[in-house]
């Protein structure tokens, strides 16, 4: 690891969100004779054909409608062969040949299909897959010099953390452009009272709440003809190694509008949480994560930032963000919300990449992502952990998987249970 990169990743946060703040506002007023070779066209390929995946290539889509662009969809992978297939005919059924030209031999499918859709002659990657197998694939598009729009959360461990940070450095050198699924940067409410609130619109920031506490959810159960780890990746959500548990996977977003505040990440962590309804009943032995966390984090400068996330039905919900300053307290959104901001995230990155203008959210991605596992290593461990001993010190959760013949990382015990980090016993690094 370069020995340099934790201390560096705070200096990276800065400097990349004073670029994209910037570049975010002007995406919200857009010409259509921005892209002078209109009949240029990006060629785009889907990895990972789920919810998402077909939810962000269709946003890229009407992203470039709207911006007056030309993207074409031209391959699509997934590990299962049932979701390349059915992703591929619903873009068909749905888009004209001139915007999806998706011929049999570029549906690929398989643990290797993101490299075969990659490798295809594209300009750019969305990607959507478990964020278990998100560095891996980010690292192999950005080698092979393409620009990439992925979902978050971007990793699950400190390996894959240290892996996305080197491939951000190396998406910069090669002048390759980033999008990350952190739709908030690109909705103009938060843009608006975020610089109003660095501008000290409250006064001194004194204290940060958020949440994302709401009902449970989806279980894929096991199929007989599935294998265990097959069985795994198609319940994703349900394993830490593959989705990084709701704290990483759902509550990253309200943690990201928080360091944005902030311009930074915490440097230490302390929480609770547990697994008290997710896996009872019918559902026991369905997966391991937990069900709830609350996490105080705190920041360089001695500002705390205090975090609940609960997954469970028929209690208090809530998804917001607050930020408490010397001068009053702030929700963190002000007036309209204009545009959809998950198509904005999209017509922000074709913009620059027909502008070639500097453009790369994968550091605050990064490091957003990191400051949910961080929490997370809290609330399994039930220490004080820390930011730079994390970076450094934790294991790596998510292998790469190359063969369906593997054997996953986590197994079931003589009582039909996956293992659920036990607070006291689990240790962070």
């Amino acid at each position: 690891m370069n020995e340099n990169l934790t201390s560096a990743s705070r200096r990276s946060f800065l400097k990349s969100s004073a670029i994209l703040g910037g570049a975010a506002v002007t995406g919200l007023h857009l010409s259509r004779a921005v892209h002078a070779a209109g009949s240029d066209v990006i060629k785009v390929c889907l990895v990972g054909c789920g919810g998402r995946g077909n939810g962000a290539v269709r946003d890229n889509l009407k992203a470039a409608a709207e911006a007056g662009l030309k993207v074409q969809v031209v391959a699509v992978s997934d590990a299962f062969e049932s979701r390349a297939k059915g992703a591929a005919e619903s873009l068909r059924k749905e888009f004209g040949p001139d915007i999806v030209d998706l011929p049999d031999d570029r549906v690929f499918v398989g643990l290797d299909a993101y490299k075969k859709a990659i490798d295809c002659g594209v300009d750019m990657m969305i990607n959507a897959s478990p964020p278990g197998f998100r560095p891996y694939q980010y690292k192999y598009a950005i080698e092979a010099g393409k620009h990439v729009f992925m979902e978050k959360p971007v990793c699950v461990d400190a390996p894959g953390y240290r892996m996305v940070m080197e491939a951000n450095k190396l998406a910069d050198e090669k002048g390759l452009k980033v999008g990350v699924g952190l739709q908030r940067h690109h909705q103009a409410n938060y843009i608006r009272e975020i610089a109003a609130i660095k501008e000290g619109k409250i006064g001194d920031i004194t204290l940060l709440r958020c949440y994302w506490n709401g009902g449970a959810i989806w279980i894929r159960r096991p199929d007989p003809s599935m294998n265990e780890l097959q069985a795994q990746v198609n319940n994703w959500y349900h394993f830490t190694w593959l989705s990084g548990d709701n704290i990483v996977e759902q509550h990253v977003h309200n943690l990201d509008v928080c360091n944005w505040v902030m311009d930074d990440h915490p440097v230490e962590a302390n929480g609770m949480g547990g697994c008290e309804m997710r896996y009872r009943g019918e559902n026991r032995g369905v997966g391991q994560i937990f069900d709830h966390h609350f996490v105080e984090f705190t920041y360089a400068n001695g500002v705390k930032m205090f975090s609940q996330c609960r997954q469970i039905n028929n209690c208090w919900s809530n998804v917001s963000e607050a930020v408490h300053g010397t001068k009053g307290v702030s929700g963190c959104t002000s007036g309209p919300g204009g545009t959809n901001p998950y198509v904005q995230e999209h017509i922000d990155l074709l913009n620059a990449i027909v502008r070639n203008e500097k453009y790369n959210e994968g550091y605050f991605g990064a490091n957003s992502t990191f400051t949910a596992i961080l929490g997370r290593l809290a609330t399994y461990s039930g220490q004080v952990v820390k930011w730079d001993d994390a970076v450094q010190g934790m294991p790596a959760l998510a292998p790469e998987i190359t063969s369906w013949e593997q054997d996953p990382p986590v197994t079931k015990n003589e009582n039909g249970e996956y293992p659920i980090a036990q607070p006291g016993v689990y240790k962070p690094y």
